[in-house]
């Protein structure tokens, strides 16, 4: 008995991971037979569980939202408390949990039943949170992304860009990354046949979602770090790397994701590879880290600290 519901938590864990399942994947998976899968996928349905049959050449199943939630999981009252905490979360009040809120999210909104999804609307209609300065996302939106990603399927989005202009994209969408102040969307561009990073608070997705796609090899094996360069490096003019006399701990607590790519040396100093298009502009937000530091490239923002320093040193000469 114990074995069979182990076996059935598992086979439901599965079911959550991605939309379609054939039998034979699940048998293959589970290490059981085509018939133990289907007798399975029965005592699921007995316990209120909407595993649904999917038609086509292969078959399969798949886990759909069902009239009521399933027993032995979450009463009503817990599975509204739980979403609305979640949707809080995935809005990023709770630093460090923002990506396995919407991951967690993604999945309960699957099987709520479609009274319960009108409670948390109502709910998170009508709350009003004392936000940080900065974009919001809604959670909608990062559900369906979340969903996409999880499901392999094509994304269509209304995008504007920092000029205001907005164009119609076609992605493969891969990961979603929160840097604590704003989320983006990790897609290879189909029209544009490369790798893109797209800020989620300036997109509107389009439904239906689809075709399925087989993924791609990510860009990078570190999403996180490939979005923290293209972000403070790869859209601006000049890129600088510049050596501070700080731990890389302490230098984090002055420089986000989103300003440079942080690399420890030793215990004592770090690496910062940080762009920008003015020089100037550069010069002087490295000087107000309040470390000492040493530019190793480009040649020319190594110049225009030197001058900077020399103007600085005859002002308070003056002063």
């Amino acid at each position: 008995m114990l074995e069979t519901s182990a076996r059935l938590l598992r086979m439901l864990s599965l079911l959550q991971t991605r939309r379609d399942w054939s039998g034979a994947d699940l048998a293959e998976r589970l290490g059981v037979t085509d018939r133990t899968v289907r007798r399975d996928v029965d005592k699921l349905r007995s316990l209120g569980y909407p595993v649904h049959a999917v038609t086509g050449t292969a078959g399969g199943y798949r886990l759909g939202a069902g009239a009521a939630l399933p027993p032995l999981l979450l009463d009503d009252e817990e599975a509204v408390a739980v979403a609305v905490g979640l949707r809080t979360a995935a809005a990023g009040t709770v630093a460090g949990i923002e990506e396995t809120s919407v991951r967690a999210l993604a999945k309960l909104e699957q099987v709520l039943p479609a009274r319960l999804r009108n409670r948390v609307n109502a709910l998170q209609s009508v709350m009003v949170p004392l936000r940080g300065r900065g974009p919001t996302v809604d959670a909608a939106t990062l559900s369906a992304l979340a969903g996409a990603c999880r499901d392999h399927e094509v994304l269509r989005f209304d995008y504007r860009d920092h000029h205001g202009g907005e164009t119609l994209r076609r992605v493969e969408p891969l990961r979603l990354v929160h840097t604590g102040r704003r989320w983006y969307l990790v897609a290879f561009d189909l029209d544009r046949d490369d790798w893109r990073t797209f800020r989620v608070d300036r997109l509107t997705p389009r439904t239906p979602t689809g075709p399925r796609f087989a993924p791609r090899d990510p860009p990078d094996a570190d999403l996180a770090a490939y979005t923290s360069y293209g972000l403070s490096n790869a859209a601006y003019r000049h890129q600088a790397v510049i050596t501070l006399r700080l731990p890389v701990d302490e230098a984090a607590e002055h420089i986000s994701p989103t300003s440079g790519v942080l690399e420890p040396i030793d215990e004592h100093s770090c690496t910062l590879r940080a762009g920008a298009n003015s020089l100037d502009g550069l010069a002087v937000w490295v000087s107000l880290i309040g470390c000492e530091f040493q530019v190793r490239e480009p040649p020319e923002l190594v110049a225009r600290v030197a001058g900077m320093a020399q103007r600085l040193t005859r002002a308070a000469a003056g002063s």
